[in-house]
């Protein structure tokens, strides 16, 4: 009887997670419209056909707050920035997440800055956008929770325009600086970085 109760208390226990699971990444019955758009708009797979040059300013610069009808034209958007990886993590969700800035510290400290995610739909099906490889492409400050020596490389990262609403608003890490704005690339699609030789950005192909 005991083993009965406990197996029955684990699926409801599972069942319970999966719908909340499902709530938080706007999948569940209940999901609003604004929650299954940022959900679609994280799991694009198509390439943009272009890409219009932007600045830090005006990516954040883009409307906070703003009804689902303000922002989903702009995320049909997709921009090209050119900056540094200042910090390059492994997301719950699978993401590699790249806090990126326009701007580096002399004492490689790190500054406010714009996130751009490289989801699993891009970096899973490739041999060359694995986090170690970019980890050593992008020469971050910190890794992981690991900090790094050495300048990190001029990169350029292109892709869709997304406004991550759930997360605008909310504190930093301890000991990290705030995002510029909500606003990111993501996916990312296109990555860049500055090679010295030829004096031109070269592609990081996947």
């Amino acid at each position: 009887m005991i083993l009965r109760v406990a197996a029955a208390a684990s699926v409801a226990l599972g069942a319970v997670t999966l719908l909340l699971y499902l709530g938080d990444i706007g999948k569940a019955p209940w999901s609003d419209a604004a929650s299954r758009h940022l959900r679609d708009m994280k799991e694009r797979t198509t390439p943009p056909s272009a890409y219009a040059p932007a600045t830090f300013a005006t990516v954040a610069a883009h409307p906070r707050f703003a009804p689902l009808a303000t922002c989903a034209p702009l995320e049909r958007g997709a921009v090209t920035l050119e900056g540094y990886v200042q910090r390059i993590t492994r997301a719950p969700d699978g993401d590699i997440h790249l806090d990126f800035a326009d701007t580096l510290e002399a004492d490689h400290g790190l500054v406010p800055y714009l996130s751009c995610e490289i989801t699993p739909q891009w970096h899973l099906a490739s041999q060359r956008w694995r986090y170690e490889r970019l980890v050593a492409l992008f020469r971050p400050v910190w890794s992981g929770t690991s900090r790094h020596d050495g300048p990190p490389v001029r990169t350029r990262l292109s892709g869709w325009l997304l406004y991550d609403y759930p997360y605008d608003g909310e504190q930093p890490t301890f000991g990290f600086p705030p995002h510029l704005a909500m606003w990111e690339i993501h996916p990312v699609t296109r990555i860049e970085t500055w090679d010295g030789a030829s004096r031109r950005f070269v592609e990081f192909p996947r």
